[in-house]
């Protein structure tokens, strides 16, 4: 698989290469597409430049469109089960995340109004599914995986805590940013070792790897693959470390700017606005 990160912008998809982007000649109009047609990011490489534009400045969309399907996973880093001091699950936390809380990258998330007064953060690495998984072994995980990127998924604790669902708490609009980019797995020096970092309003606040899972990403996905069929275009996101607002005891406000940083993944950054009621669960 040849070295790819791929963006989505208002040109069309695009691969960046130093401080440009070449909008290449395809039909897709985001890299989920590509992945869910062709199992990879492969495609992308053969295709003509049909102009070149500036990172710096560009407008960049959600990379993988609206996902069918994000999965999730609760308490999936050793380092927030020891903040915690819970005991280590012997299964992962499985959820379904909604596809319209999806949010591009460099955008605004307003607070949910009279819903919640405990927005926070959850930098995670999101992995994107290529090829099927169904009753699958681990060693066949990481040779079925497309793409890598990052993930903010955003949670209202106290919704978590008067529910117990986690798709509810975690499914407002705006609540799951995806990307700057997508990158291949071969993009990371180490896919067992990758780096996740978390800066609010600049200061550090996140910073492990996923080498300190709980579950490792083979293990995580070849387990969700024995009770659903993980389809290509999926999502699955990993689970965060330590740090979050709640391991703190303080939440999001409006103007709060969240960055996320996943390894050679261009930086995920997220802006909290002000309250919104213009969803349907708004009271």
């Amino acid at each position: 698989m040849a070295h790819v990160q791929v963006v989505s912008t208002v040109f069309g998809v695009g691969c960046v290469e130093n401080d440009e982007i070449a909008i290449l000649d395809t039909p897709f109009p985001h890299a989920g597409a590509v992945i869910e047609a062709t199992g990879s990011l492969d495609v992308l490489t053969r295709c003509s430049v049909r102009e070149r534009v500036a990172l710096q400045g560009a407008t960049l969309l959600a990379p993988l469109g609206s996902p069918r399907a994000v999965w999730g996973v609760g308490l999936n880093y050793q380092s927030k089960a020891a903040h915690t001091g819970r005991g280590l699950p012997s299964e992962p936390i499985l959820y379904l995340g909604a596809p319209s809380a999806v949010l591009a990258p460099d955008a605004e998330v307003a607070v949910p109004s009279g819903r919640t007064v405990e927005m926070d953060y959850e930098g995670e690495v999101a992995i994107i599914i290529g090829r099927r998984l169904y009753r699958a072994d681990p060693e066949q995980v990481w040779p079925s995986i497309a793409g890598i990127t990052a993930a903010n998924d955003m949670t209202a604790r106290d919704v978590m805590r008067a529910t117990a669902t986690p798709t509810l708490a975690k499914s407002f609009p705006g609540f799951n940013p995806l990307g700057a980019s997508v990158c291949t797995v071969d993009e990371f020096a180490d896919r067992d070792c990758i780096p996740v970092r978390t800066w609010l309003n600049d200061e550090l606040r996140q910073d492990d790897t996923s080498a300190g899972m709980i579950f490792s990403v083979p293990d995580l996905l070849a387990r969700i693959s024995w009770f659903a069929a993980l389809e290509p275009g999926d999502v699955v996101l990993t689970g965060t470390p330590a740090g979050t607002g709640q391991d703190r005891g303080s939440y999001l406000t409006p103007g709060d700017r969240i960055r996320i940083e996943v390894g050679p993944v261009l930086p995920l950054v997220t802006t909290v606005a002000a309250p919104s009621r213009d969803h349907p669960s708004a009271g």
